[in-house]
């Protein structure tokens, strides 16, 4: 049994991302209206818009959190060709925000990169053991891994690495093992299916101090919204789900010679395809595990949230379909309606269809049916 709530985000655009913190009690959303919001829960358990302002001058594709050992800090990344790193801190007591709710804090940019030529597609910090460190790629193809010289002063983010992986990037995934060396995977969506496979993983060779490929993924040919690799307690490989036309899971098993994984060199990986699935009729954009690696939650285009667990033999299977409008009000079913009864291959951003306005659905992660980035980027302003 779930709850579905609706929230009056009062974004008004597209919402590309939604971002929770370590703990799930915090919410970050960002939009094609250039804003950021955070959202606190509050003792009633609903949602509160504490914080909102303009982050960027063009569409603001991914937002998401730093651990909360290194403080409350949001790392955001826009068509702007731009990335910036957000820090909330104490301001006057008792101040009142847009939404009339009281805040105490403010959120202050601690850092902007602007190293990319082109749109930076995704961001994220690294997991907790490898310090605080921040992986961002772009529209031309390279991947970015900054890392804060001071955790105390978030101002300073220089360049550690730097690597092209020939492919425009549209996601990113750190491996959060701790069991391994630093592990990457990128994807691309490009459209061009020729072009081989769209998810490659890269590993940090510390005897080189450099990133190499270790492997790509042939078996996804198919133009990649999301990539993300699953929390590993104890497994002896690891699990990586990639959202496509359609979702893909797979493993992907250390067969290095001597067997000794942090010895030096780079591994080499025994990759096994474990499930490919097309419930969602329709593409993908979305994928998130739990915090033990077990579960998989997917959305995409059919407005379903799908969880997908393995049983004893490996075999994963759709387990629960989680619908938007199992406890929307008339009026938003009939707005879900009129947009799912829309062609699937719109030939004109006409014929897109429109979400309710100002709303949000929590369930819903991926963009609105029919959402066209090369469309979408045009909404930049300088």
């Amino acid at each position: 049994m779930f709850l579905a709530k609706t929230i009056a985000s009062e974004h008004k655009d597209l919402i590309h991302d939604v971002s929770f913190d370590f703990h799930g009690r915090r919410m970050a959303t960002c939009s094609s209206d250039h804003t950021v919001k955070v959202w606190d829960l509050d003792e009633n358990e609903q949602w509160q818009c504490t914080a909102s302002w303009k982050s960027h001058s063009g569409s603001v594709w991914r937002v998401t959190w730093a651990h909360p050992e290194f403080g409350q800090v949001l790392a955001t990344c826009s068509f702007d060709r731009t990335a910036a790193v957000w820090e909330e801190l104490s301001s006057e007591a008792g101040a009142t925000g847009r939404t009339g709710a009281k805040s105490s804090n403010t959120w202050i940019k601690k850092a902007g990169l602007v190293d990319s030529r082109t749109s930076v597609t995704d961001i994220r910090f690294a997991p907790k053991h490898l310090g605080l460190q921040l992986a961002t790629c772009s529209a031309e193809g390279t991947v970015r891994i900054y890392e804060a010289v001071d955790v105390m002063n978030l101002s300073t983010w220089p360049v550690q690495h730097e690597f092209n992986c020939n492919l425009c990037l549209s996601c990113l995934s750190w491996n959060p093992s701790r069991m391994h060396p630093p592990m990457i995977a990128v994807g691309s969506d490009n459209s061009d299916n020729s072009a081989g496979g769209k998810v490659i993983i890269y590993e940090c060779n510390d005897a080189a101090r450099r990133w190499e490929k270790v492997e790509t993924i042939f078996k996804v040919t198919e133009p990649v919204h999301d990539v993300r690799f699953a929390p590993n307690l104890g497994r002896s490989y690891h699990l990586l789900a990639v959202a496509a036309k359609d979702l893909t899971i797979l493993s992907l098993k250390n067969i290095k010679k001597d067997g000794n994984p942090n010895s030096g060199g780079v591994s080499k990986f025994e990759t096994r395809q474990v499930g490919c699935f097309d419930d969602h009729e329709s593409v993908v954009w979305r994928v998130s595990w739990n915090i033990t690696g077990t579960i998989l939650a997917s959305s995409g285009d059919d407005g379903c949230v799908r969880l997908w667990k393995a049983n004893y033999l490996d075999n994963w299977k759709c387990f629960n379909v989680l619908k938007p409008d199992s406890n929307a009000s008339e009026a938003e079913r009939a707005s879900m309606q009129a947009g799912a009864s829309m062609s699937t291959t719109p030939t004109s951003s006409a014929l897109r269809a429109v979400p309710p306005a100002g709303t949000m659905n929590l369930k819903r992660t991926s963009g609105w049916p029919f959402m066209n980035i090369k469309e979408d980027q045009g909404k930049m302003f300088y």
